[in-house]
C-alpha cells in the first residue's frame, strides 16, 4: 500500500563514529525524499566527521577514516542538506530515538535550528515492535519476504524501512491508517519533550524535568521559582544541544507569561 501524503517525507538512515547523540557525528546519510504524487528522489553521501572513525563503530557499518578522508564535512553539505529536509515530515527505523536527534544536533552546532515541532516524525521500528517485536532484518524478511542484502548499509536500511512501512500498512488495516498523522503518533513510544528525554510532560501535558534533583517538577516552577540558577547551570553543561533548545524556549515563554 503507497503512502498517503500531504507532504513530502523524507526517509533517510545515518551511519556515525558511534550511539552517543550529543557527541557522535555522521559519517554517511542516505535518504529517500517520497512526494505526495508518489516521485522519488534519494541521494547516499558519505561525510568526513573530522575525527577517527572507532573500529567498533567501523566494524557496524564497514566505513574507515580512509573512505571519508577526502569526503565534505557536515558543514559544507548543511545548507543544501537543510533546503531539502525543508517542509517535510520524517520517518526512519529507530529514527524517533537515534536518527532525528543526531541529525538535529549537527544543525544546531552550526547554528541551523533543525525544529522538528512543525513535522510528524514515524518511527517504522516502534510500530514494527509494537506489533511483532524484531530488528529490521527480520521485519524485512516477515512483511517484505525477502532477505535484506548489505544489512547496515545506510541506503540499502532506508530503503528497506520505506518497504517496510508499506508492508505494514497492508499487513494491519484494522490497527494503522494510511495517514502521517496518525502513524507519527502511533510510532511514538514516550512523552519526551527533548529527544533525551531529559524533560517529559506529565499526564497532565505539563514538562517536567525527567532526572536529578528536580525530577517531576515542572520545569517552569523550577526555572522561574525554586531554582533560577538551574537554567544556567544547564546551559553550561554536557547537554545535548536539542536539550538546551528545548530548555530555552520553555524558559523564555514561561517568562513571558509571567509578565
Amino acid at each position: 500500500m503507497k503512502l498517503h501524503l500531504q507532504n513530502p517525507i523524507i526517509f533517510f538512515d545515518l551511519e556515525t563514529t558511534g550511539v552517543d547523540v550529543a557527541k557522535d557525528r555522521i559519517v554517511e546519510l542516505c535518504y529517500i525524499k517520497v512526494f505526495p504524487n508518489g516521485n522519488e528522489e534519494s541521494q547516499s553521501m558519505r561525510i568526513n566527521p573530522g575525527r577517527p572513525i572507532p573500529k567498533k563503530a567501523t566494524d557496524v557499518h564497514g566505513i574507515t577514516d580512509e573512505d571519508v578522508k577526502d569526503c565534505p564535512y557536515f558543514k559544507d553539505i548543511a545548507a543544501d542538506l537543510y533546503k531539502t529536509f525543508d517542509g517535510c515530515d520524517l520517518a526512519g527505523f529507530n529514527s524517533n530515538k537515534f536518527d532525528i536527534p543526531l541529525l538535529c544536533e549537527e544543525f544546531l552546532r552550526l547554528g541551523m535550528d533543525f525544529d522538528v515541532a512543525k513535522r510528524r516524525c514515524i518511527d517504522v521500528q516502534n510500530i514494527y515492535h509494537k506489533l511483532e517485536r524484531r530488528t529490521l532484518v527480520a521485519a524485512y524478511q516477515y512483511y517484505c519476504g525477502k532477505d535484506l542484502e548489505n544489512a547496515h548499509s545506510a541506503l540499502a536500511d532506508t530503503r528497506a524501512t520505506l518497504e517496510v512501512l508499506e508492508a505494514q500498512l497492508d499487513k494491519y488495516p484494522a490497527d494503522l491508517q494510511n495517514d502521517v498523522n496518525f502513524l507519527a503518533d502511533y510510532s511514538q513510544m514516550n512523552n519526551n519533550v527533548d529527544f533525551a528525554g531529559r524533560i517529559v510532560r506529565d499526564d497532565n501535558g505539563v514538562e517536567v524535568f525527567n532526572f536529578g534533583k528536580h525530577k517531576g517538577r515542572p520545569v517552569a516552577d523550577v526555572l522561574l521559582r525554586l531554582d533560577p540558577s538551574y537554567y544556567s547551570w544547564m546551559m553550561q553543561g554536557d547537554f545535548a544541544q536539542n536539550t538546551k533548545q528545548v530548555l530555552t524556549k520553555i524558559y523564555l515563554s514561561s517568562k513571558n507569561k509571567k509578565k
